[in-house]
């Protein structure tokens, strides 16, 4: 019966951090491109009582065994990396990622962050950046006094600039893929960081093999299924209850056995 208990607990706490993943993704079902996040889960080890296959008379051995299982633990958290829903903005510097491919961002330290989320904004410098003002990789600059900016599907940025009738371009975009994705490591503002589980970015022109394109004016929003998470909260709702509930018939078990002594 105290196995029971621990195993109750085990239950608890995995469907507690089940359901924290599940609170974030709801919280993150307006935020620009952003990726739900799943829970993986593992059995822990088993207590043998009889091994499969054991003797059980001189010419007979048991099919089965006995294996009591000592409950669950968390064995990961994944980014699923699904297109999310294109939506229309009508912004000059607003780009939405379709297909693989992120847009890298140099950081305040010099490192270089990945992110799916293409509001873009021009600094003071006329450098392309994202919302906190970190500038785009490969650096972009818009000079002062351009007009109908475009962002074609292979990433080139153009502009008429000042009375000039005819676009100038100014630089070209790039993409950066990963051989897994799920390794990047999240830090927040819709940032990603490479580890060495994602392996090492690799960058290309939107719309060659392997690299997704960019559609000016949109922004892909959050892959996050609202229908979906609410129905995967009710089941963990109730796994949490179920687990709670053994943890007290167990309590209550052993009590009776002491009341019996």
């Amino acid at each position: 019966m105290i196995r029971s208990l621990w195993t109750g607990t085990t239950g608890m706490h995995g469907q507690q951090l089940n359901i924290d993943v599940i609170a974030n993704n709801l919280a993150n079902v307006s935020t620009t491109g952003f990726k739900k996040s799943k829970a993986d889960f593992q059995d822990l080890l088993y207590q043998t009582m009889k091994v499969p296959g054991s003797q059980t008379s001189t010419d007979t051995e048991s099919p089965t065994g006995i294996l009591i299982g000592l409950g669950v633990k968390p064995a990961a958290v994944t980014k699923i990396f699904t297109q999310g829903d294109l939506i229309l903005t009508e912004n000059e510097l607003d780009v939405a990622i379709e297909g693989n491919g992120f847009l890298q961002i140099e950081m305040p330290n010099g490192n270089t962050a990945y992110t799916r989320a293409g509001a873009l904004k021009r600094d003071s410098n006329g450098r392309l950046t994202n919302s906190d003002g970190y500038p785009v990789l490969p650096t972009i600059t818009i000079p002062d006094g351009s007009r109908q900016i475009t962002i074609s599907e292979t990433g080139i940025v153009s502009a008429l600039i000042g009375d000039d009738t005819v676009s100038t371009e100014l630089g070209t975009m790039e993409l950066a893929t990963f051989t897994n994705p799920a390794g990047l490591a999240a830090i927040g503002k819709n940032l990603f960081e490479e580890t060495s589980a994602s392996g090492t970015a690799q960058t290309g022109t939107p719309g060659e093999d392997g690299y997704g394109t960019l559609l000016q004016t949109y922004l892909e929003g959050s892959n996050v299924n609202i229908v979906e998470e609410i129905a995967n909260m009710i089941t963990t709702q109730r796994a949490y209850e179920i687990n709670s509930k053994t943890i007290q018939t167990s309590d209550e078990m052993m009590q009776t056995t002491n009341n019996l002594v």
